[in-house]
């Protein structure tokens, strides 16, 4: 026997699908854009610009710079911006995130209204009793596009020291910016003449490009395990999801990432990307409040007890949440199981063949981005065809040919039907009543 449940209308019209892309190196100046890419190192997450013809390259649009300090009598403050009426109201518990005084150094990617930022921090002990034994420090910039800012990482590193070691030159910061914002409005003057977009489209979101050995997918995935499964689900969902840790940070917001890249998909009108909000605090909860979908990290634990504010609570490996529903969804299937060995086989086959070639590493982007993008394109794909079809139905092969336990992930498939509105009817197989 079997039961039939409907899922609403399909309400948007999608695309046809995609073929998966060509994922060699690409070529630095192809005549056509090609999409961004991110590069992990050390646990620090990079994301390349979009690259497209020499013309075409996105100017660096960097907005703002400043140092942060924390004073012993006023806690965290801007001791110095430039342009100096910069719009930094909160940058200040940002750059210098809550608990950054147990760590010697740290970073941290963040958002503020429209824009992104990256903060570097420094500890430095010191001989003085006024500043309590500790210099501490945050060097950081804002730009409109996160996926610019890596460029930076090294010499925001650099400059903190300068800032700890001789405090009040401000002379390379102020060069810095004054060098970025030139060559940013001469480059837009070029594109301006020659009708070149000056920035690329708000659908393409940074994918994962990943050169360190061990590299941030593969080091979400080990962290996660299986589980990663669980947040693919959420995240597919567009749930509201927030990752706490304690400091370092750093590594937190490469996870935010890493989880913003398993929704990648080519199926049109299926859903937004999904842009990371990265570090957030206290000040950022009325913005919480208002968004329906985001992937964001925190050090502070009174977030946890804020419910209204999430859907998953990811507390380092533990995910959890309090909506029953959800609650259904965080044990893994049968098919989660059976997807994470084949994730781990795949990449001991690229492995195996770089190693016969002689190359050192992978390029694990080939291996974990690649995966998701076509997992995501297979199973959305058969939803719109199963629901352009005649009958509708949507048996126990279809969710198999998807990846999905029939069972396991019944709950799941329910929860996707509807919320994106696509006009299925799901034939479940009644164990009590055999065939």
């Amino acid at each position: 026997m079997a039961e039939e449940e409907r899922a609403p209308l399909l309400t948007s019209e999608a695309g046809d699908s995609t073929q998966t892309r060509n994922r060699k190196r690409p070529n630095l100046f192809p005549t056509e854009p090609v999409r961004s890419n991110a590069v992990c190192a050390d646990d620090r997450i990079f994301v390349n610009a979009t690259v497209t013809s020499p013309s075409e390259i996105e100017p660096d649009l960097i907005v703002a710079i400043f140092v942060v300090a924390f004073d012993t009598r006023s806690g965290n403050m801007i001791e110095w911006c430039m342009p100096d009426d910069a719009e930094l109201d909160g940058v200040e518990f940002k750059a210098m995130v809550s608990g950054s005084h147990t760590q010697i150094k740290d970073f941290v990617y963040f958002r503020k209204d429209n824009l992104y930022g990256l903060a570097c921090f420094e500890n430095m002990p010191v001989e003085s009793d006024i500043e309590r034994g500790a210099r501490m420090k945050s060097v950081g910039i804002l730009a409109t596009s996160y996926t610019l800012l890596y460029r930076h990482l090294q010499f925001l590193e650099t400059q903190v020291r300068h800032q700890l070691e001789i405090p009040g030159k401000y002379t390379q910061l102020q060069a810095f910016y004054e060098d970025k914002t030139s060559a940013a409005l001469a480059s837009l003057q070029v594109q301006s003449k020659s009708n070149t977009p000056t920035t690329p489209s708000k659908d393409l979101i940074p994918e994962l490009k990943i050169t360190h050995p061990a590299g941030c997918f593969t080091q979400f995935a080990k962290f996660f395990g299986e589980q990663i499964f669980i947040l693919w689900k959420y995240i597919l969902l567009e749930k509201r999801i927030l990752f706490f840790s304690p400091p370092p940070i750093g590594v937190v917001c490469y996870r935010v990432y890493c989880a913003c890249c398993l929704a990648n998909h080519d199926i049109r009108g299926l859903g937004k990307k999904i842009k990371p909000q990265f570090y957030v605090n206290v000040a950022d909860i009325e913005t919480l409040e208002s968004e329906m979908t985001y992937i964001a990290c925190t050090t502070e634990k009174i977030f946890e007890s804020k419910t209204s504010l999430y859907d998953v609570y990811v507390d380092n490996q533990i995910v959890r949440t309090h909506s029953p529903i959800l609650k259904e969804l965080l044990k893994t299937s049968s098919a989660d199981k059976e997807k994470f060995q084949k994730l781990n086989n795949l990449r001991s086959a690229h492995q195996f063949s770089y190693e016969e070639l002689g190359e050192e590493s992978i390029d694990e982007e080939e291996v974990f981005v690649s995966y998701f993008h076509e997992l995501n394109n297979r199973l959305f794909q058969t939803l719109l065809d199963v629901a352009n079809s005649q009958d509708t139905q949507l048996t126990s092969d279809h969710m198999k040919s998807m990846g999905l336990d029939p069972q396991g992930d019944r709950q799941f498939l329910m929860e996707l039907v509807e919320h994106y509105g696509i006009d299925v009817v799901l034939m479940v197989d009644n164990p009590c009543c055999p065939k």
